[in-house]
């Protein structure tokens, strides 16, 4: 099994007492301006597609590869960062990432045609997969323990609140100018983020002393295909009927084999891409678990959301950005107000607040309906941010404050693909839930609209005398009726559909409370470890 020896031999008192020559706080902006720009991107480009698939001429189903392969190739990044970092040294990593990102946004802006903008999303998805957990690391690394959680906050700032704007943003861009100039704006934020990495970033002592790592082709082609194919399986899943498709059967039994056939090759090989021993450590192996399931709630809401403002309620992009934009200054409020006292309380406590906040949140939105108003869906969505700052900062506190700094990175990679496979799983799954709910539904209020229904007999004749009014026959009249009743009859199981996924949701925040509870924290963590003579 491959261990820590892998790893670089500094020793640890050299890892644990280095910090960086500069300000931290000017680290901190340097990485978070870039990590910003990433997150915010990833989710600006949803609400373009339609003027994206029009301008160049393809289908609504061909656009959707625009963020298909974004995320293929984001997910291969992510957990294979740290071992980058390990051979080529992290600040160059990181640069590299970020002009990798810009260079790949202009190209994007400046695509002719589908293919040319699907090759330069694949270029964005890696630049953009390298930047999230070396952004991470960096501070984790920058900051003394007793400042993680500031630390932290700053980067779930970064993390939290760009997906919340990104869809008003990109719907007022699209709206107002072109949906190119989406990427556009990526490149002042990119050269000013590449200018100030240059200038604060440095690399540690465990990574400047690095002698040459061997390439591991088979684990790297491995983690590949493993993510690669679940992530097209997820995307791609409801279009193609999930398993009535023969291609995605294949695809899920390819990854599967590729997940085992990685595992297995990560534990016997002496340099792996994936250092899988920090998973032993048990603050680590809870918090990725519990950071999975939260990536299902923090992106299923997200997604979910904007959704039912748009199709069910009528809502403009734009209108629904704003109605959501709320959740933005929730996560703010509470992630300035957590990362002030994160190191004075107990984080299982914080931790166990936010997901109860979270959860209430999603039963909140769980009572939708046809006549809900705009403020009705801004308060629980504002609720929702507050929960999710008082989950984000602990959670990554407890999660890597007890690794060693050496083991940072390799983790952060590993911890952010579980946090963006648990969305992907969850946006995929809600959406299926939502369809097949809404048939669900359907046949149950269609059980009830029958001749022998007073209520409904009732219902058709107003409604037929009123055509009637309007000039129409009886019979067309009555056929028109039918229809209204029908098509109300739609709307509300579909209503009925996503109040079953806000109520899920809410269920799974509370799930992860018991699970909350097997963490440490990294303060009596650490004192343990003294005690032991660690």
């Amino acid at each position: 099994m491959s261990t820590a020896s892998a790893a670089p031999q500094i020793t640890g008192a050299t890892a644990a007492e280095w910090r960086p020559s500069v300000n931290p706080w000017m680290v901190a902006i340097s990485v978070m301006m870039s990590t910003f720009m990433v997150v915010l991107d990833s989710s600006i480009a949803n609400v373009a597609l339609p003027h994206i698939a029009g301008n160049l001429s393809a289908s609504t189903d061909e656009s959707t590869w625009v963020l298909t392969s974004y995320l293929v190739s984001n997910a291969i990044m992510l957990p294979a960062s740290g071992w980058i970092a390990r051979r080529i040294g992290r600040k160059r990593l990181l640069m590299l990432s970020i002009l990798s990102f810009t260079g790949a946004s202009m190209l994007c802006g400046l695509s002719i045609g589908m293919p040319m903008l699907i090759v330069a999303r694949i270029l964005q998805g890696f630049g953009g997969g390298g930047m999230q957990p070396l952004a991470q690391s960096i501070l984790l690394e920058s900051f003394p323990p007793d400042q993680h959680g500031k630390a932290m906050a700053l980067y779930g700032i970064g993390i939290v609140v760009a997906p919340v704007i990104g869809p008003t943003l990109g719907g007022w861009i699209t709206d107002s100018y072109s949906w190119r100039w989406i990427f556009y704006i990526n490149l002042p934020v990119g050269l000013l983020a590449l200018l100030l990495s240059n200038i604060y970033i440095e690399d540690p002592p465990y990574l400047r002393h690095v002698g040459r790592i061997a390439i591991d082709y088979l684990g790297f082609g491995l983690l590949a295909i493993w993510l690669g194919a679940m992530q097209l399986v997820l995307d791609k899943g409801q279009e193609a009927d999930w398993f009535e498709a023969t291609w995605i059967r294949w695809l899920t039994a390819a990854s599967a084999i590729a997940l085992v056939s990685f595992v297995a090759r990560e534990l016997i090989t002496r340099h792996p891409i994936v250092q899988l021993h920090v998973l032993l450590n048990r603050n680590f192996f809870v918090g990725t678990i519990i950071t999975g399931i939260y990536g299902v709630v923090l992106y299923g809401v997200t997604a979910v959301m904007p959704l039912f403002l748009q199709t069910v309620l009528g809502y403009s992009a734009l209108s629904s950005g704003v109605a959501v934009s709320p959740r933005g200054l929730g996560s703010l409020i509470s992630m300035i107000a957590v990362g002030a006292v994160a190191n004075r309380v107990d984080n299982r406590i914080l931790l166990c607040i936010g997901l109860l906040i979270f959860g209430y949140s999603c039963f909140v939105l769980g009572h939708v309906n046809l006549g809900i108003s705009m403020g009705s869906v801004a308060l629980p969505n504002f609720i929702n941010g507050f929960g999710g700052g008082f989950v984000f900062v602990p959670l990554t506190t407890m999660a890597m404050g007890l690794l060693r700094k050496q083991e940072i990175g390799n983790a952060a990679g590993i911890y952010n693909l579980m946090r963006n496979i648990g969305g992907s799983v969850g946006i995929s799954v809600l959406t299926a839930f939502l369809v097949r709910g809404s048939q669900t539904h359907q046949n149950y209020l269609a059980a009830h609209v029958t001749a022998g229904s007073a209520a409904s007999m009732t219902a058709i004749q107003d409604l037929a005398s009123r055509y009637s009014m309007g000039g129409a026959d009886a019979a067309t009249a009555h056929q028109l009726a039918l229809g209204a009743i029908y098509r109300n009859m739609q709307q509300q199981a579909t209503v009925l559909a996503y109040a079953d996924n806000f109520r899920l949701l809410g269920y799974l925040a509370l799930v992860c409370i018991p699970l909350a509870l097997f963490l440490v924290p990294p303060q009596r963590g650490a004192q343990r470890h003294v005690e032991m003579g660690e």
